[in-house]
């Protein structure tokens, strides 16, 4: 046990540095460490999206008188159980979580929620044993962008789609949303939802989905897998991005081939390329999470949880963030806003 504790300490001097906000504190000013709740939030990775989700965090921290860690592993699903261990070593009373990949952690997590006040947070892993989930419900979302393709593509037309990993729970809800909605399906529950495999292709009446192609939170792959899927498929006519970063990174490579005319492009969440695309008019729109409201709603419920309060939290463990379609005739307003939200942290 003594080792145990000894490599915990190692690990926390370890990590001091990497892509998140290590003790970061809100409060009112009280000095004393020994009565104030502290909590953490950890993400799945390092990106833009999560700077405003750790905005969000952080207000909640002032707002709800808690301290508040802000964790950003760059290394993947070994680097974020790191943290949390050394999150539990030193005694934290509430974790907020994004998932990497729900199933392979379950077992883990199922650990965790023993020990600490565990919540899931962005992706959700359902058997885990957390209090509840934050988020958006990520298959509607993928709907919604169907619904953008649509738009962009009347007559229809081939499609590929661009993620970091396809292992998060909220991805394949993501993607299984858009395809559902392209070829005309009836909207199913998170419950009833199939995962289609990405082995051939999906062919409607009006749309193919050609491919998904995954690049591992790596920059420059997801730039050269869309340059590679505009080789690869001649007649390609629309690219969607269900990560924040995906749609940037083709933007960069559909510039780089002069086609910015003759591709559409769909995203999530609310990069500054992204919305800056949609302002100039070759984004057709993107799918926002409000992650603002996920780093202040997962400090809120573990605020109250810690303290024996009322969480809020429904019968079903679902607190529903709803999502928000951001298109050319709305993006000023949007973007004036989210640019106010990620000062307040």
């Amino acid at each position: 046990m003594k080792k145990f504790i000894a490599a915990m300490a190692i690990s926390a001097l370890a990590f001091t540095g990497c892509g998140g906000s290590e003790s970061d504190t809100a409060g009112n000013g009280d000095t004393s460490t020994e009565k104030r709740i502290k909590v953490a939030y950890v993400t799945n990775g390092i990106d833009p999206f999560w700077n405003i989700a750790e905005a969000g965090a952080l207000a909640g921290a002032k707002e709800f008188n808690v301290d508040c860690e802000v964790l950003m592993p760059p290394n993947g699903l070994a680097d974020q159980q790191r943290m949390i261990e050394t999150l539990l070593a030193n005694g934290i009373q509430g974790v907020a979580v994004s998932p990497i990949d729900a199933e392979s952690q379950t077992s883990f997590l199922k650990k965790v929620a023993g020990m600490t006040n565990m919540i899931t947070q962005d992706s959700d892993a359902p058997g885990s044993d957390r209090l509840c989930f934050i988020g958006m419900n990520n298959y509607t979302a993928g709907r919604q962008a169907g619904e953008l393709i649509k738009k962009a593509l009347p007559d229809g037309g081939e499609i590929v789609i661009f993620v970091g990993r396809l292992e998060q729970l909220n991805a394949q809800q993501r993607r299984q949303g858009v395809i559902d909605e392209l070829m005309d399906r009836p909207v199913a529950t998170l419950e009833t939802m199939q995962v289609e495999q990405n082995d051939t292709p999906i062919v409607g009446e009006k749309f193919t989905v050609l491919t998904t192609l995954t690049d591992g939170f790596d920059r420059p792959k997801a730039k050269a897998n869309a340059e590679n899927a505009m080789v690869t498929y001649e007649n390609l006519d629309a690219m969607v991005g269900l990560f924040a970063y995906n749609i940037p990174s083709c933007i960069e490579a559909v510039k780089s081939a002069n086609r910015l005319n003759d591709i559409k492009l769909i995203s999530f969440d609310e990069a500054d390329g992204t919305l800056q695309g949609i302002t100039d008019g070759y984004v057709q729109g993107t799918i926002s999470q409000q992650p603002f409201e996920y780093g202040r709603l997962s400090v809120k419920v573990m605020a109250a949880l810690v303290r024996g309060e009322e969480t809020g939290i429904p019968e079903n463990k679902f607190i529903e963030v709803q999502s928000k379609v951001v298109e050319k005739e709305n993006v000023e307003e949007f973007w004036t806003e989210l640019k106010k939200l990620k000062g307040q942290g």
